[in-house]
């Protein structure tokens, strides 16, 4: 580990488990460029998650989870992003969401105790797949044209979800639907094997491409009651969503990644019109003090914010704004910052072979998850004008 590693670590604990990341984070940048070329989902890097223990990090004790704070799982989010954004990101999806299920308590009691038991004694994968073509991002409030339809004791699912990043390795996936005849919007738990659930491998992007955020297809599930697990209300003052805050981790990980490649370069490149590596050109130390002072802003904004959401996290609904400004800060910066880096190395950057290309590409991604930043810009606009 570096300096910008222990920069945020306050206990022995938390350094053993940065440690045990970063040999792990090591491991997976060997594979990260193939996976990225190819566009494979990172299976093997998932079943050395699996084998480690880190699909239980946010699983509470007494299931026989780790429980690690909020704070922590960010540590583990950015260190494992500097190997691979998109095994990160899509980790984060279900470690983020088993954090969303244990505060809010939201689903009913027995299924959840379930789930925690089969993702500790099985290692199963969890995501939520919300997003559709027509209806847009899920934060936009958009009602899904995914339909639940009741007859008898079933419920008759029927639609389409895209971005729905893991869909190569997931067990179950979580389904927003709208019930026919009514205004709610339902949650669905649907196992991978059910009748009618099918994945259209369409993910061909520019950026995060090992996430396999494929479509989902769904024609005609059916599932039995106790698979509708929860009615979605809009409850004020309900918990601010900190877990979301792997995505700004994630990105600030890859440009760390970024950030640290372009001082190995600068401390080993020697053009023939220099004396000396170009660590030792005031433009290049520069910049590198300014990528520095970016990610240092940018992370202790988030890693404060997360440490506040932990301390209190049923009465966290006043940290919406907050949490809204770290994924923006975070996820600008990080395409600030992979900029920089690329400035320091030059036309060799931009290289297949050269992980700052993945990184620029990968980093550009972040720009489009939730909350946007248009919507960022009114929940604190709206906030100042409350006053």
């Amino acid at each position: 580990m570096n300096s910008m590693d222990l920069q945020f670590i306050k206990t022995n604990k938390q350094r053993e488990l940065l440690e045990k990341t970063a040999q792990l984070a090591e491991e997976f940048s060997k594979r990260a460029a193939l996976y990225d070329e190819k566009g494979l989902f990172p299976f093997e890097n998932f079943e050395r998650l699996k084998e480690e223990g880190y699909l239980k990090l946010t699983i509470p004790k007494k299931y026989g989870g780790d429980e690690i704070s909020l704070y922590e799982f960010l540590l583990v989010q950015e260190k494992i992003a500097q190997g691979d954004g998109a095994t990160a990101l899509s980790l984060g999806w279900h470690l983020a969401l088993m954090i969303n299920l244990t505060v809010t308590e939201k689903w009913p009691d027995d299924i959840f105790t379930r789930i925690c038991r089969e993702i500790v004694t099985e290692n199963k994968l969890l995501n939520t797949a919300a997003s559709e073509p027509n209806s847009g991002s899920p934060a936009r409030g958009g009602r899904p044209e995914t339909t639940a339809v009741k007859k008898g004791n079933n419920w008759i699912i029927d639609g389409k979800k895209i971005f729905t990043s893991l869909a190569p390795i997931l067990d179950y996936f979580i389904i927003p639907a709208s019930i026919e005849g009514k205004e709610d919007v339902a949650q669905f738990l649907i196992s991978r094997d059910a009748k009618g659930l099918f994945i259209e491998e369409t993910w061909n992007t520019l950026g995060m491409r090992a996430t396999r955020s494929d479509d989902l297809i769904l024609e005609n599930i059916a599932v039995d009651e106790d698979a509708l697990v929860e009615i979605k209300r809009n409850v004020k003052n309900s918990v601010s969503q900190g877990w979301l805050l792997h995505i700004p981790a994630c990105y600030l990980g890859i440009a760390i990644a970024a950030r640290n490649e372009a001082i190995r370069f600068a401390k080993t490149h020697q053009p023939s019109s220099l004396s000396h590596p170009i660590m030792d050109v005031p433009e290049v130390r520069r910049k590198v003090a300014e990528m520095d002072v970016k990610l240092l802003t940018a992370r202790t904004f988030m890693y404060h914010t997360a440490e506040k959401w932990d301390e209190n996290k049923k009465m966290s609904h006043t940290l919406a704004p907050e949490l809204a400004a770290v994924k923006t800060v975070a996820t600008n910066t990080a395409v600030e910052v992979v900029d920089l880096a690329m400035r320091i190395v030059g036309a060799q950057s931009i290289y297949k072979s050269n992980p700052l290309e993945r990184y620029y590409r990968d980093v550009r991604a972040g720009l489009h998850n939730p909350p946007a930043d248009d919507l960022t810009v009114k929940l604190l606009s709206d906030r100042a004008f409350m006053e």
